[in-house]
This record gives C-alpha cells, sequence and structure tokens, in this order.
C-alpha cells in the first residue's frame, strides 16, 4: 500500500488513539470522503490493469467458457461475451453542444417533481475470472440491479440474475463458495427491505449528496468524492458511473451532466446505436492514447432527445497478441434505466 492511501486509510478512522481501539461508530464526512477516494484510486488503477486482466478474461471466455459445463438447469446459459454495439454512421449526430442546449431547454420546463431520485436501476454485463491453477474459467456475468429510497428514509436493494438479450435462458451466478453454475433467468439473488429511517445508515457521503444543477457544481462534487482526477476524460466518466450508482438524475441534472460532457477533452460524437435494451441513442467516445486507458476505448451513451445518460461501453481497441484477445472485444457494459 503507497503511502497516499495510508494516509487516506488513517483519515477514514473516526477513532482518535486514547478513545479506545475497539469503539465503532459511523464516519464523519471527513473520514467518508476520504474512504470514497480510497475506494475510487483503487479503481482507476484496476482500470490501467484493464487489458492485462480483462482482456485475457475475454478471450478465455470465448474460448473456453462456451465449452464449459455448468451445473444447473438443462437449457443453454447465456453466458458470451457480447458484442461491441454497432455504430451506424449513417445518420446524423448529435454534438454534445447541441444535446446540451436540448436537455437545458428541458430543465427550465421542468417542475419542482422533476427532481433526482436516489437510488438506480442498471444492468450490467461484467467479466469475472479467478486466479490459480483450480480457477473456474472466467465468464461474463449479467445482473439487474435496482435500489430505491424513500421520502420516509426507508428504501430497498435487489439483484437480479438476468441478461435481457436472451429472456428466459440460465444465466451464470457464482454460489457462496465461489464457484459458477447457472440459475433460472430472473432468480432474485439478493433482497433486502429496509424500514422507515434506515437512510442514513445505509449510505455513504455521495448516497446523502443531492447532485448540482450546474456542470461546475458537479465537477467539484465528483472531485471531492473521487478525487482530483475528474479533469482527465476517462476518470470523469468512471466517476459519473460511480455517481449514477447512487442518484437517478432528474431534466437539471442531466442538464448539468451533458453539459459537463461537452466540456470534457476527446469525447467525440460517434455514431447511433441501439443499446443491449433496444433504446435508440447517439454514442461519444474516448479512446485512450496514453495514461490509464491506453488501448481501450470509453463508449457512453445517451437519450438524443433529452440527454439521458442510457449506457457506457468499454473495449479493447487493438489486439494483445500475448493475450490471443482481438481489438473489439468488450470488457463491460452498464445500461441504465429509469
Amino acid at each position: 500500500m503507497r503511502d497516499d492511501e495510508l494516509d487516506l486509510l488513517r483519515a477514514v478512522d473516526p477513532v482518535s488513539s486514547h478513545e479506545g481501539p475497539w469503539r465503532e461508530r459511523p464516519l464523519d464526512h471527513r473520514a467518508e470522503r476520504a474512504l470514497n477516494q480510497l475506494l475510487f484510486s483503487t479503481r482507476r488503477r484496476k482500470v490501467r490493469r484493464l487489458l492485462v486482466v480483462r482482456a485475457e478474461a475475454a478471450v478465455l471466455a470465448i474460448v473456453a467458457v462456451l465449452a464449459y459445463t455448468f451445473s444447473g438447469p438443462g437449457a443453454q446459459a447465456a453466458v458470451a461475451v457480447p458484442t461491441a454495439l454497432h455504430l451506424r454512421t449513417d445518420a446524423p449526430s448529435v454534438s454534445l453542444n447541441v444535446l446540451a442546449h436540448r436537455a437545458a431547454a428541458l430543465a427550465k420546463a421542468a417542475g419542482p417533481e422533476d427532481g433526482p431520485r436516489r437510488g438506480s436501476h442498471v444492468q450490467s454485463w461484467y467479466m469475472s475470472m479467478e486466479s490459480g491453477p483450480d480457477a473456474a474459467p472466467p465468464v461474463t456475468v449479467p445482473e439487474e440491479r435496482i435500489t430505491r429510497w424513500n421520502a420516509d428514509g426507508g428504501g430497498s436493494e435487489m439483484v437480479v440474475a438476468t441478461d435481457p438479450r436472451h429472456p428466459g435462458r440460465p444465466v451464470i451466478h457464482a454460489d457462496e463458495d465461489g464457484h459458477w453454475h447457472t440459475v433460472n433467468d430472473g432468480k432474485v439473488l439478493h433482497h433486502k427491505v429496509y424500514p422507515a429511517g434506515s437512510e442514513a445508515q445505509h449510505g455513504g457521503l455521495a448516497s446523502r449528496t443531492r447532485p448540482p444543477t450546474n456542470p461546475d457544481g458537479l465537477r467539484e462534487l465528483l472531485g471531492m468524492l473521487y478525487g482530483s482526477g475528474t479533469g482527465d476524460t476517462p476518470q470523469l466518466l468512471q466517476a459519473l458511473s460511480s455517481y449514477r450508482q447512487e442518484w437517478t438524475p432528474g431534466p437539471r441534472e442531466t442538464a448539468a451532466i451533458v453539459e459537463l460532457l461537452a466540456s470534457a477533452d476527446g469525447l467525440r460524437p460517434a455514431g447511433i446505436v441501439t443499446d443491449r435494451l433496444g433504446r435508440r441513442g447517439q454514442a461519444y467516445v474516448y479512446t485512450g492514447h496514453g495514461g490509464s486507458m491506453e488501448g481501450a476505448r470509453q463508449m457512453i451513451i445517451l437519450d438524443p432527445r433529452t440527454g439521458t445518460l442510457l449506457g457506457n461501453e468499454i473495449t479493447v481497441t487493438k489486439d494483445l497478441p500475448d493475450y490471443k484477445i482481438k481489438a473489439g472485444e468488450v470488457m463491460s457494459y452498464e445500461a441504465w434505466m429509469p
């Protein structure tokens, strides 16, 4: 662990030495911010290892997983790695500046009831892999996650094994011992209901901080929560993804997001796509040339009418012979829903 990480970890502990080593209590504002930055810095380093870890996982998933026999229902499981979304360049693209104006107009017309909602709804595909001689083959794990919080402080969390690309087909899942098997499509993997007044005990600083409605305020908040690196476009996209897991933005917050993206370096319109939930979107692409995303492409998908964030995809942009991986293979994808 590096010295700067040790400093952040020490800042997380709210208990001073004279208060006893075993005492526990909720983290204060300073401690939560330090913990958030520590976790996000770890995530950034994992992204830097993307082409070493996830690239190898992708090729092994393609070659090995499809031939692997899993326990569970008899039908073929939905385990294949998603193919990269097809970009249609025959239709006119919408620039981020134009989309920012559209989102701003909708924000201006929004009413008080159109504010942000704490919680999120996301369908994700992530590569999972293990190490060691007896490790199971890596797989792409599809999950749907729904988090909701009510005005009284109560709420619920649910995780479902499902892949909307293959309705009704069994889905890969790891049991408590880490062994892969198949479960029925729609199986609830986790469900918890929180009573009224529980919100403060089950959320961190990000989930309790209402999203700003202007781009400067949003950038400042993302920097506070996830570190000062959000001036870099790949890290900005990662920070937005993390924050989107905590909040579902309304029209005003969406306008701030689009305006912030419009000022991001290297993010360009790339064409029209139909996402993995069948929605039409405008794709904007950032291709890494050096830095943490060297050899990878980040694609963010927005609704061309409203600016709403629909999803994001990370793919490899060049062949890696050592890992037998081809350019264009998908490392991860998130599809956001209302």
